[in-house]
C-alpha cells in the first residue's frame, strides 16, 4: 500500500498564515499527475513551526481534499511520545491512512527508548505506521536491529530511510520484511537495488509524474529504464539538498514556477540570490523553464 511515488508535500504560507487555496491546488496537481500517496506535515511540510492546531488542520484538509483517491500518510511524529500519540489519534479520527513517525529529535534516546516510543504509539493507536529514520535531523537514529524488533509489531509496516546508508538499508532488508522507501530523492534507485520500494519525495512537489514514472519501473523490475529517469532527476534532486536546507530550495523552485509562495517561517529564510540563480539554471536544464 505504501510504495511507489509519495510526495512530501510542502505547507504553503501567505502573509504568515497557511495558504489553504494553494494547498488545495497542490493536492489537485498531485492527484492529476498520478501520485501514489500524499505525505503532509513532515520535514518538507515545516511541521516544527506549525502550531498543533495548524498541524491538525493541515492533516484534516489534505484528507478531505484528497477524498480517498490515494492514501494520506500524516506526519504525526514528535520528540514527545504523548504528543505523537495525540497527533496520531487525531490523524486516525479524520481518516488518514497511516502516520509517519520521525525518530524523537533532540532527546537522543537509546535504542530501547526508540523501541518503546514507537511501540507505545502503535499500541495506543490502531493505524499503520511508517517509521522515519533521519539521523542528520534527529541527532540519533534507528539501528537495523531495532527496526527488526519494531517490524514484529503488526501495524508498523514501513520505514522511510533517510540515513543515506545503503548498508543500513541492506541490513534492514536482510533482518525483516518491512517495506523500505527512500527519504532522499537521489537515492531512490540505489536503495531499490537493495530492496527499496519507492520514495517519499521532495522533487515530486514539482515533477510528480516523472518520479512516478521512475518508481513504476522500479516496482516492475525494469532497472535499466528506471536508470534513465534517475539520471534525468539526479541534478534536480541534488539541488534540493545542496543549495540550502530542505524545504528552502523546493519552495524557491515552486515560487519560480508560479506554483506556491516562497514564504517560510523563521528560523528558515528564503534562498540567497546567488543560489537561486543556480536553481533557475537547474530548472532550465531540466526543461521546466524556458
Amino acid at each position: 500500500m505504501f510504495t511507489g511515488a509519495m510526495v512530501a508535500l510542502i505547507t504553503p504560507f501567505r502573509d504568515g498564515q497557511i495558504d489553504w487555496q494553494t494547498l488545495d491546488e497542490l493536492i489537485d496537481f498531485q492527484l492529476e499527475n498520478g501520485i501514489d500517496a500524499i505525505v503532509p506535515v513532515g520535514t518538507t511540510g515545516e511541521c516544527p513551526t506549525l502550531s498543533h492546531e495548524e498541524h491538525k488542520k493541515v492533516i484534516e484538509r489534505v484528507v478531505k481534499t484528497t477524498g480517498g483517491k490515494v492514501p494520506v500518510i500524516a506526519g504525526a511524529g514528535s520528540n514527545s511520545t504523548a504528543e505523537a500519540i495525540e497527533l496520531t489519534t487525531f490523524s486516525k479520527k479524520v481518516g488518514a491512512d497511516a502516520s509517519l513517525q520521525v525518530c524523537p529529535y533532540y532527546n537522543k534516546p537509546t535504542q530501547e527508548g526508540f523501541y518503546q516510543h514507537f511501540k507505545v504509539i502503535a499500541e495506543e493507536v490502531d493505524l499503520p505506521m511508517v517509521l522515519y529514520n533521519i539521523p542528520s535531523r534527529c541527532g540519533a537514529g534507528l539501528t537495523p536491529e531495532t527496526v527488526a524488533r519494531l517490524a514484529e509489531i503488526e501495524n508498523i509496516v514501513a520505514i522511510k530511510e533517510a540515513s543515506g546508508s545503503m548498508d543500513q538499508a541492506s541490513e534492514i532488508a536482510a533482518r525483516c520484511d518491512i517495506t523500505i522507501v527512500s527519504g532522499d530523492d537521489s537515492l531512490t534507485l540505489p536503495l531499490a537495488a537493495v530492496g527499496g520500494k519507492g520514495v517519499i519525495s521532495v522533487v515530486a512537489n514539482i515533477v510528480p509524474a516523472d518520479v512516478k514514472a521512475m518508481t513504476d519501473l522500479i516496482l516492475e523490475g525494469d532497472f535499466t529504464s528506471a536508470l534513465k529517469w534517475h539520471k534525468k532527476l539526479f541534478p534536480l534532486s541534488k539541488g534540493m539538498l545542496t543549495l540550502a536546507t530542505n524545504p528552502i530550495p523546493i519552495k524557491a523552485a515552486m515560487a519560480i514556477l508560479n506554483m506556491a509562495p516562497e514564504e517560510l517561517r523563521l528560523p528558515l529564510v528564503p534562498m540567497e540570490e546567488k543560489n537561486k540563480a543556480t536553481l533557475r539554471q537547474i530548472l532550465k536544464d531540466y526543461g521546466l523553464l524556458s
